[in-house]
């Protein structure tokens, strides 16, 4: 396929002229773009534009969907066009960065940190709540513990307590491992940083409010200044802040220091000069600040304990849209390690709660069978901790279970802080998530939950059910796309209740090489000229694109297909083909052509190609020819999940190619025996 260079100038115009081009740079199927001004992007311009496929802003980043296969071609002739330097994806993000407000780039920064720190802490959070069961008084026995009836479970639950405490107790060095990797510096720099602050010669932050009340807090005498030798355990804002100063002294030594003497000079520079200002200066500074932070919050809950839960309760969801609610991961952390719990946690579980009550609802509200089964899959992972997918896949689009679910959590915020209701560590914010709640708290947090979950869902339920009558009164649709678009109904488990009519039909499942099983292939449409079932080459849960958090993939303006959730890190071949195109540094995505000239694009993860190829191996290359069942790349789940990445993997049918007529998406389990299929309808131009 080609690119014609009037289209790329037209796109240049589009968006303003090259002088309205700060940096541009493409990934698999989109050119990217950090802009001095997006108003001047005329949008018209390009949904005319034939080589434009869609387009979008994200995060400070104006994207322009091109396709796989052509969208380097389309690179070049930019490049070309004006006169630019190439740039890395890195370099688009920075840029973007800055047309940000501080306060929003302040947030990214805070989510970029914690995000990856979150599997850490949330499975911290649940080993705390087992240690909980069994240490709490009154749960199994009146005023006893379990291990007090039974002493010989004393030590199990000592070493679960040890094991869950860890990541609390050394949270400076996660900190300043992520934080490092964030700025730019060495993590490895930053891990040891967090662990100069917590060093066990130095008296413990738990211990130190007794010491202070005692007179007897130990002290360093540097030259007459006397300095607390306390550590830092379970503060955040200090490791903040010293990892930056880390870094930019680290990266001012690197510009100076010849090569020869980094070894030598670097990294015993950088740790000594912060080590001392992290002692002397930020510590004690960032240690008042944090308990001013720690005493605003607590005094407006105090104070109007009603009105904090309300607000927070009922927004939590619409700030988990905006991405700002990751900023108060810092601030739960800093509650806990101050005052011994959380108030703000809890309500975040009942958000998450109420919002998949409110995406349950709706599998008994609406009638398509796809929506039906997103509310019914996007509900559990809410009622697990993850909102995202409900939210954005379900409860935003409709916009009235959004607003229910907030209402609920809202009321059930109120009843939490009126009742000061504490999490002691942050767990899965979802139906567990009771086991990070004091013990004395359960009743309260148990009447907050089923709140949480009733009104909600009775409120979506009715609401729904009279909106959806009025629209059927008036002939209007009931987001019923995928029923009224297609003659061909779509069912689960990769079964079709359509006859075979007998017309041909091309099928193609994976070999007994992906060792997994495989569903039979389905018969063809009736209105089928040919048929080709491309089994996933990813084993794992199939899943509609509209769950892909990328516009791109989402809004299907890439083209049809599925998404999958991957059970294991291998992509296969799903047909006898060509490679037609592997991105050659991050090995991220494939595109693979059959011999009827379908092509098909295989996308592993979601903006995966910031890793630029960490934890991705090839084992083809461009232009190979490929058996069914062959291994074509290998991926690393955790190492993709480490840097903040989903990977949920889009199968994508790219749009555009004349002989593909429609493409309908079988959905399927492979952990469960049923393959996840894509079913291709060619042009009669194919046979």
């Amino acid at each position: 396929m080609s690119v014609k260079r009037e289209d790329v100038e037209k796109i240049v115009q589009a968006i303003g002229g090259k002088d309205n081009i700060e940096v541009a740079t493409h990934c698999v199927t989109r050119l990217r773009f950090s802009l001095v001004d997006e108003s001047k992007v005329d949008k018209q311009a390009l949904d005319d534009n034939e080589l434009a496929k869609g387009y979008f802003s994200t995060q400070g980043q104006f994207q322009v969907i091109i396709g796989p296969g052509i969208v380097d071609k389309a690179y070049d002739e930019l490049i070309a066009i004006t006169g630019g330097q190439r740039a890395t994806k890195d370099d688009v993000k920075s840029a973007a960065i800055k047309h940000k407000s501080p306060v929003q780039q302040f947030i990214k920064t805070l989510s970029d940190i914690f995000i990856p720190l979150l599997p850490a802490l949330v499975t911290a959070g649940l080993l705390l709540g087992i240690n909980n069961l069994l240490t709490g008084k009154d749960i199994f026995f009146e005023a006893k513990s379990l291990v007090e009836v039974y002493p010989q479970w004393a030590d199990f639950a000592a070493i679960v307590n040890t094991i869950a405490s860890t990541a609390f107790t050394f949270l400076p060095a996660l900190v300043g491992w992520s934080a490092a990797t964030r700025f730019g510096g060495s993590p490895l720099l930053g891990v040891v940083l967090g662990l100069i602050l917590v060093n066990p010669g130095l008296m413990s932050a738990y211990d130190y409010a007794a010491a202070l009340n005692e007179g007897t807090v130990p002290t360093w005498n540097l030259f007459g200044l006397h300095i607390n030798a306390v550590g830092y355990q379970g503060q955040v804002l200090p490791m903040l802040v010293a990892a930056y100063v880390l870094v930019v002294i680290e990266k001012w030594l690197n510009r100076k220091v010849p090569d020869s003497l980094k070894l030598l000079v670097v990294a015993p520079v950088a740790l000594l000069v912060t080590g001392f200002l992290a002692f002397v200066v930020i510590g004690p500074v960032t240690f008042t600040l944090g308990n001013w932070l720690t005493e605003g919050v607590v005094w407006l809950f105090d104070t109007v304990p009603w009105l904090g839960g309300l607000l927070y309760g009922g927004l939590y969801a619409p700030l988990v849209i905006t991405g700002m609610h990751h900023t108060f991961l810092a601030v739960d952390l800093q509650l806990i390690n101050s005052t011994g719990g959380t108030f703000l946690w809890p309500m975040l579980a009942l958000s998450n709660i109420a919002q998949g009550a409110a995406a349950l609802a709706m599998m008994f509200v609406i009638r398509s069978q796809k929506m039906k089964s997103l509310s019914a899959t996007t509900s559990v992972t809410a009622f697990l901790g993850v909102t995202e997918p409900a939210v954005f896949g379900v409860n935003v689009r409709f916009k009235y279970p959004l607003f229910m679910g907030m209402i609920g959590s809202a009321i059930g915020g109120v009843l939490l802080t009126m009742n000061d209701v504490r999490a002691f560590a942050v767990g899965v914010g979802g139906l567990p998530g009771f086991l990070a709640i004091n013990v004395g708290d359960w009743g309260v947090f148990f009447t907050g939950m089923a709140i949480a979950l009733v009104l909600p869902f009775v409120g979506t339920f009715v609401y729904g059910k009279i909106v959806t009558r009025k629209q059927a009164a008036a002939g209007e649709p009931i987001d019923e796309e995928d029923l009224a678009e297609r003659d061909v109904k779509k069912v689960e488990n990769a079964q079709s209740p359509i006859p075979n009519t007998g017309n041909q039909v091309v099928s193609h499942t994976a070999s007994a090489k992906t060792d997994a099983p495989l569903a039979a292939a389905a018969p063809a449409s009736a209105d089928a000229v040919n048929v080709l079932d491309l089994a996933s080459p990813i084993q794992g849960k199939a899943v509609p694109l509209e769950n892909v958090p990328d516009p791109a993939f989402a809004e299907k303006q890439m083209g049809e297909g599925i998404a999958i959730e991957p059970a294991e890190g291998r992509v296969v071949a799903p047909f006898d083909g060509t490679v037609a195109h592997v991105i050659d540094k991050s090995k991220h995505a494939v595109i693979l052509e059959h011999a009827t000239g379908v092509q098909v694009l295989i996308h592993v993860g979601i903006d995966t190609v910031g890793l630029k190829g960490n934890g991705f191996t090839a084992h083809v290359a461009t232009g190979d020819v490929v058996k069914e069942g062959q291994l074509l790349l290998e991926f690393d789940q955790e190492i993709i999940k480490a840097g903040g990445y989903a990977t949920i993997s889009p199968i994508i049918i790219p749009a555009g190619q004349d002989i593909v007529e429609s493409v309908e998406e079988l959905t399927g389990d492979a952990t469960e025996g049923q393959t996840p299929v894509i079913r291709v309808h060619l042009s009669s131009a194919g046979v």
